[in-house]
């Protein structure tokens, strides 16, 4: 199978024509006269709830349907995500997203694994998490380990134990601070403590759900920013996260920027009401609030990838950094050596874009979808 296009690769766009065999790329080559679309790898989001009315706390079923809906939106790669609930519901829904690791999804995006955002956060910043957080022991800790399925965790540094950062950064699993009223030094600790066990550190959320940087007080974000190997997503559907600060976040870290949805059940459904973690909230006019009447804080997201990568683009992101930062910084991040980027030897995971970024068609594992 060969698809033609403008290729947008880790060097620059340039016209080619990629072969696909056995799900890989195989073979790429220069060609003067290609179809007029972009050819992109496809998005991997490490930060998503749920979308089509189904969340990820509700079982495989509903993992299924939520990973598929995103699948439509060009996301090739996904890490199911669970709320702050009570720790038996949050086992139950591991054990679903577990299903889908380890059988695979038919007619779906690769899950390699969950995003475990709570409940090790602080309750002073749950931002619309309920109130459920803890403090992880060994009993937890024992129980995550057994079922092998979380990949990353959200966690707030002043919550959580020495021991039990090494222990999750021992086994391999990513650590991403937020939720958290911690300090500056509070995460630097984190930090040179998860990295005697060679952790690997990110941001949740970048600038929601975290004290502001300050003069005196450069807090979480400061950290994160300021630390050479620190990974951060960002929420960037232009309510979540100012334009201004997307372009300070480029200068400081641009390498390390991971663009998430942070979508939640109502994602690619009409505006009204919904739920996230059993609490209501009012979606209007693309924006998700607590409360039945929406009169609370921001609720999740209802983005996905494929209009996350336009949002950037709008606000003078060049269309190689936005895709890198779909696609490229997040494989880097999660360690997935075999995606990310139109090279030989890839996933043939792939999406193509008009010449307004509208997305057209996507191939998972070279199937189109």
């Amino acid at each position: 199978m060969q698809i033609d296009g403008h290729l947008v690769t880790p060097h620059g766009i340039q016209p080619g024509i990629l072969t696909l065999n056995d799900g890989r790329i195989t073979h790429i080559e220069a060609k003067s006269y290609v179809k007029d679309r972009y050819i992109l790898p496809g998005f991997i989001d490490l930060h998503v709830h749920g979308g089509d009315n189904a969340d990820a706390m509700d079982g495989a079923d509903s993992v299924a349907r939520m990973s598929r809906f995103h699948l439509s939106r060009g996301t090739t790669t996904l890490y199911p995500t669970t709320m702050t609930r009570p720790w038996a519901e949050i086992m139950d829904a591991l054990k679903g997203i577990q299903h889908h690791v380890q059988h695979g999804l038919t007619n779906g995006p690769d899950i390699p694994g969950a995003h475990l955002e709570g409940p090790f956060i602080n309750p002073q910043r749950l931002g619309a998490q309920p109130p459920f957080a803890i403090t992880p022991t060994e009993r937890e800790l024992n129980d995550l380990l057994s079922l092998d399925v979380v990949r990353l965790t959200t966690l707030a540094p002043e919550c959580c134990s020495d021991s039990a950062i090494k222990t999750m950064a021992r086994h391999g699993i990513r650590l991403s601070i937020g939720h958290t009223c911690a300090t500056c030094e509070q995460c630097q600790h984190m930090m040179r403590v998860a990295r005697t066990e060679n952790g690997i550190i990110g941001g949740t959320h970048l600038f929601n759900a975290m004290p502001e940087i300050r003069g005196r007080s450069p807090g979480p974000a400061g950290a994160l920013l300021a630390d050479d190997h620190a990974f951060m997503e960002l929420i960037f559907d232009t309510h979540h996260v100012h334009s201004t600060n997307l372009a300070l976040v480029r200068k400081a870290a641009k390498e390390r920027i991971i663009l998430v949805t942070d979508a939640m059940r109502a994602t690619g459904c009409p505006d009204g009401l919904s739920s996230l973690g059993g609490q209501p909230v009012l979606v209007q006019e693309g924006i998700a609030r607590m409360g039945t009447d929406g009169s609370g804080g921001l609720a999740g997201s209802v983005l996905t990838l494929d209009q996350a990568l336009k949002n950037a683009c709008a606000n003078g992101v060049p269309l190689t950094e936005a895709s890198r930062m779909l696609s490229a910084t997040p494989a880097r991040y999660m360690g997935l050596t075999d995606r990310g980027s139109l090279t030989t030897g890839q996933r043939a995971d792939i999406i193509s874009l008009d010449s307004d970024y509208n997305l057209e068609t996507v191939w998972a594992a070279s199937q189109q979808l």
